[in-house]
């Protein structure tokens, strides 16, 4: 078979190599219009009421943005990262709640973080919160790699240090409220030394309880340091109630004894003095004195005694003197 002519060939394979005038104009404007698009949306952020962002121009920091609407260089040249510095965050030891949205509030590791061991070498389980802020973002996101981490860390080791400084008695019962007051000091001096931008507002105890096979022996005393104090409550009623109302009683009889003393000493005086003119009238003239004084003795005892008949030695029949009517 004889082969087709050398212009035939070609002119049959130049329509396959040629391109529509179409095509080629979209190639370029749909490339050109991704690029926009991209330039048009990475040139804006919005920062939330809540939240402050740190914009970096080829990761050098430039500014913090307040809350609101702002723009920037697109293609990646600035950046722009939100942190919640106007947010009351928290972390939770020991135990997670459901549904956060803080990646640094829960801990996998929450059973090692709430196994503690006390001065006195006892056992106990811990659960505490921590409240925190971002006070300065740039600092909290350069001057320490991972911040939310190593503030979990720093607040382990300040709680740590502190049960370690008690007794088991104590972190069950009467000092948790100076247990987290003094874990709190132990973490602000740590996070001022650091400067990371964090400032601590509060740690809370939760649940703090021993250890699952020692529980009943702690329920039971618990149960006996409570007995222990309501006793000691109801005697401190009891002796509130009696030794004033004693002292009130005594304080009573004091004073009708001191009232009675001067009574009588006044008695005693008047009785003196009234001794003293009598004597004066005696030695003037005794016998009238004398027959005076025996009347008015008389004249007051006599009616003291009642119904009484005084008969002279002389007589020699009663019976017809008594008024039998």
């Amino acid at each position: 078979m004889k082969p087709p002519p050398i212009e035939n060939t070609i002119t049959f394979v130049r329509p396959k190599l040629e391109l529509p005038a179409l095509s080629l104009k979209w190639l370029i404007i749909f490339p050109l219009g991704i690029f926009l698009l991209i330039g048009i949306f990475s040139s804006y952020f919005t920062v939330s009421p809540e939240a402050e962002a740190v914009v970096q121009r080829f990761g050098k920091f430039q500014e913090i943005a307040p809350p609101g609407l702002h723009f920037k260089l697109p293609y990646g040249i600035d950046s722009a990262t939100i942190v919640p510095a106007r947010r009351q965050l928290k972390l939770e030891f020991g135990f997670g709640t459901p549904g956060s949205t803080n990646p640094d509030q829960t801990s996998s590791q929450g059973d090692l973080e709430r196994d503690m061991v006390t001065g006195d070498l006892n056992a106990a389980q811990v659960e505490w919160i921590v409240q925190y802020e971002i006070s300065s973002p740039e600092k909290y996101l350069f001057k320490v790699k991972n911040p939310g981490s190593t503030l979990r860390d720093l607040t382990e080791s300040a709680m740590c240090e502190v049960i370690g400084d008690r007794t088991v008695d104590e972190v069950l019962t009467i000092g948790r409220t100076e247990i987290a007051l003094e874990a709190l000091n132990h973490l602000k001096e740590v996070l001022k030394t650091l400067d990371m931008g964090i400032t601590a507002n509060q740690i809370q105890l939760k649940d703090v309880h021993p250890p699952a096979p020692v529980q009943r022996a702690f329920d039971d005393v618990n149960r006996a340091q409570q007995e222990r104090e309501q006793l000691i409550n109801e005697a401190n009623g009891e002796y509130n109630r009696i030794i004033p109302k004693a002292k009130g009683l005594a304080d009573q009889r004091i004073s009708t004894a001191d009232g009675f003393a001067v009574q009588r000493i006044n008695e005693a005086q008047g009785d003196v003095a009234r001794f003293k003119q009598l004597l004066i009238q005696y030695d003037k003239a005794p016998a009238i004195t004398k027959q005076r004084l025996y009347l008015e003795t008389m004249n007051e005892v006599l009616p003291k005694l009642g119904s009484k008949i005084i008969i002279d030695e002389d007589a020699k029949q009663f019976l017809p003197l008594m008024n039998l009517k």
